[in-house]
């Protein structure tokens, strides 16, 4: 139980600084930023195996989580952009 209080604390912290430094209107409060976090964290950890940062049962650290939450957004952004263009 510990381990999802710790998860979503963390997707909170990641997904706030990922908003912070990603310029434009983003979508969503507390949840939709915790969510961002934590997707982030999943993405991070996808590309660091990728490229073999990480080995097989290893999480992203802060740093790709951040980058994994910041592609996010700018998928979103590009999203958002061609729909009202």
């Amino acid at each position: 139980m510990l381990h999802l209080l710790w998860t979503a604390l963390i997707g909170i912290v990641v997904g706030a600084v990922a908003k912070f430094i990603m310029p434009g209107k983003d979508p969503g409060g507390i949840f939709i930023t915790m969510i961002l976090g934590i997707a982030g964290a999943f993405l991070g950890t996808f590309i660091g195996r990728l490229i073999g940062h990480y080995q097989e049962g290893q999480s992203a650290g802060f740093l790709m989580s951040l980058i994994g939450a910041l592609v996010i957004l700018g998928i979103y952004h590009l999203i958002r952009r061609s729909q009202t263009a």
